[in-house]
């Protein structure tokens, strides 16, 4: 019997290895290839050039697809979870994970690609009560501040990835967990020029 469960136990950690081995990647070339595009985007507009936020939405949103990137180091400084909008579909599911639907309309609960202003930082009902507006500065993302989309974090965005799970979806707004958004929150605090958040495919 405790051969049988031995067994069981080994059979569980490789079958587990395997779908980790699996799970999609960031693929870092392409990051850099954006940063390299933020960081011309920040120099023209006069936006912070020590840091920028990069969230991958082409990876399924079980995976670290949130990125703080550090221009100074050429490297992501931290990653994380990060929610998207639930669209036509029920709140707070994981229906669409792997393949989301973007959209700048008010009311189609998407998550809007493109470039963003992180603004001002306010008072939040949600995570760790702290949310920062978002202007957008593209035509894809021209409605956020009227559709009230907003950075934020979220309890129900976990720490850890959950690939081939995925991260509970909201109405639109890029959350993330509790903790990274402490983390987020400590460095946004410090910084005298606005940061870039871009969300892109």
């Amino acid at each position: 019997m405790k051969l049988r469960t031995l067994f069981l136990i080994i059979s569980i950690f490789f079958c587990c290895f395997k779908v980790n081995a699996g799970a999609p990647r960031i693929d870092l070339n392409h990051v850099k290839a954006k940063a390299r595009q933020s960081l011309t985007f920040c120099r023209q507009r006069g936006y912070n050039t020590r840091y920028c936020i990069l969230i991958d939405m082409s990876l399924p949103s079980g995976i670290r697809r949130f990125m703080i990137w550090d221009f100074k180091k050429n490297d992501t400084l931290m990653s994380g979870l990060v929610s998207h909008g639930c669209g036509r579909n029920p709140w707070n599911g994981v229906w669409s994970k792997d393949k989301p639907s973007f959209s700048n309309m008010d009311g189609s609960h998407c998550t809007a690609l493109g470039k963003y202003e992180i603004d001002g930082r306010a008072w939040s009902a949600w995570g760790i009560h702290v949310k920062y507006y978002l202007n957008g500065l593209e035509s894809s993302n021209n409605n956020a501040l009227a559709r009230q989309i907003v950075f934020h974090s979220w309890e129900r965005v976990a720490e850890n990835e959950v690939y081939p799970n995925g991260t509970p979806e909201g109405w639109g707004c890029p959350a993330i967990s509790n903790n990274t958004m402490k983390t987020v929150d400590a460095l946004l605090k410090k910084q005298k020029k606005h940061v870039l958040l871009w969300i892109y495919q």
